[in-house]
């Protein structure tokens, strides 16, 4: 025993002389961003940092790729491409435009690089393409310089068509300017047919993998992504916007615990990095998730943890649609009509945004039975409406119509004028199925053909009701409230086997 004692505690000061040494030398996971190849004229020294730079331009790292490409500048001063790339992180693409601020400073980043020598045509027409977007952006609104800037990418796409990163950058424009109402999806065909065979041959391209998915964000077109989406999380996760990208796909097909575990992944990365929008993007799919897949707890506790963040960020679209939308989602769903009808704009926030609130404040008032308290909220709407049509935004003015038209529609209900709600609800239902939703969120809080069977089953209409539900599941796969509210549809017309088909998938 005497002997044992001396061994064990020379073992235990091995230990801790080894671990001491492992703590010592202990690292943080390697970076991986994916693999981007991308030749210029500039300094060799800097063709690594440029090629990271791009990689996280692809993975909508914006605030970390500007600060990568300015860091290539400061190395190597003649390189003009190095300014393509700043100018380029303020762009923006699929998100909102950038703000007079962020115009600003991509305009200087272009006047920059077009003092410097460009050495080769490719360059030229990378910077004549984002030279294009930041051209007279004070006179010009954003979607023609947007289209402008996806003309000149053409060009390019057409002069080096065995160009990846030509390519690429050309298939996200087309994504970028796809209008919202064609239901052919042409341009985000086009954009797949340019990235499947680039994939095939650049399967670690992160850039590929991300636009394949949003090409493919659509009810029509969501399974041909599923398997970038199931990809792109391991091909950049150091990205937080890559971990949560995926949902997107597993939203649209209704695969609730993917885009959960997906989400979850990207909040606490965005966190980790200090990425307050994409953290706030990513808790929103969560919440919305969560709530499709019955986990009310889980929803409220992300909702909850709004009150422990800085979330007045109403000039900061993103991270402002995400914080408002979260608790109105958790309301409305959960038919909470006494705490949606108390739920505030926050200060600042865009019209399309507050607009959100009003809607779920009229809804609510209406659904509890009080239809004039409904009145001033509608009128709000209406004021957001004309604002936005003023300001050129016709797409989110179209949003907020519907909204408009639902809250009337549930106003008319309350009122006793089924027939007339109902027409209402319809009319909203066309129009909503006949615009794509963007990128920003996981979907409308309650789509309208869903509140269309809901308005049928309490006007004892349970056939069509019915109909409307299947119509609304179709377009979103797997909503907890549009399968409820179908089994019950089915229940009253006898559809036995279509009530089992709806519960069984609530079951799942």
């Amino acid at each position: 025993m005497k002997r044992i004692i001396p061994l064990l505690i020379a073992g235990v000061m091995v230990y801790a002389s080894a671990a001491s040494s492992q703590e010592m030398h202990s690292h943080p996971a390697p970076e991986k961003l994916g693999k981007v190849t991308f030749a210029t004229s500039c300094a060799p020294k800097v063709a690594h940092d440029f090629e990271r730079a791009v990689a996280l331009l692809h993975s909508f790292a914006y605030t970390a790729s500007e600060k990568a490409f300015q860091d290539v500048a400061m190395a190597d001063p003649s390189c003009a491409m190095a300014h393509w790339g700043i100018a380029m992180s303020y762009f923006h693409e699929l998100w909102s435009p950038p703000g007079r601020e962020e115009l600003a400073k991509g305009e200087a980043e272009v006047k920059q690089a077009n003092r410097l020598p460009v050495r080769t045509e490719r360059e030229r027409l990378f910077i004549a393409a984002v030279a294009a977007y930041y051209r007279d952006a004070d006179h010009v609104p954003a979607p023609v310089r947007a289209k402008a800037y996806e003309t000149a990418m053409g060009t390019a796409a057409k002069r080096y068509p065995a160009d990846t990163e030509v390519q690429v950058f050309y298939a996200l424009s087309l994504i970028a300017t796809a209008a919202p109402e064609d239901k052919s999806h042409a341009n985000q065909k086009r954009a797949g047919a340019i990235l499947e065979p680039i994939y095939r041959d650049h399967p670690d391209h992160p850039g590929v993998a991300h636009y394949l998915i949003h090409a493919y964000d659509s009810a029509e077109l969501a399974p041909r992504g599923l398997a970038a989406a199931r990809a792109y999380s391991k091909i950049a996760p150091s990205a937080p916007h890559a971990l949560h990208m995926p949902s997107h796909i597993f939203t649209r097909l209704g695969l609730w615990d993917e885009s959960i575990a997906s989400n979850v992944a990207a909040r606490a990365a965005a966190h980790s990095q200090g990425d307050f929008g994409e953290e706030l993007h990513a808790m929103d799919y969560l919440t919305y998730a969560y709530l499709q897949r019955g986990k009310r707890a889980e929803a409220e506790g992300v909702v909850q943890s709004l009150s422990m963040m800085n979330t007045q960020a109403g000039s900061d679209f993103k991270a402002g649609y995400a914080a408002t939308a979260m608790p109105v989602r958790l309301a409305i769903e959960g038919r909470q009509w006494d705490v949606a009808s108390k739920l505030q704009a926050q200060p600042g926030s865009a019209p399309e945004v507050a607009a959100i609130v009003y809607w779920a404040r009229a809804v609510a008032h209406a659904r509890s039975g009080d239809a004039q308290a409904a009145d001033e909220d509608i009128a709000k709407l209406e004021s957001c409406r004309q604002q936005l049509a003023a300001d050129g935004k016709t797409y989110w003015a179209t949003q907020v119509d519907i909204l408009a038209k639902e809250s009337k529609a549930w106003q008319l209900a309350a009122r006793s004028h089924p027939d007339q709600a109902v027409e209402g609800l319809r009319l909203a239902a066309d129009q909503e199925d006949g615009i794509e939703k963007l990128p920003l969120t996981p979907g409308p809080i309650v789509p309208a053909r869903e509140q269309l069977g809901d308005l049928l089953l309490a006007t004892h209409r349970p056939r069509e009701a019915l109909q409307a539900y299947q119509t609304a599941l179709a377009a979103a796969p797997g909503r907890r409230g549009a399968l409820n509210g179908a089994a019950q549809a089915a229940d009253a017309v006898a559809d036995t086997r279509t009530a089992s088909q709806m519960r069984a998938l609530l079951s799942k």
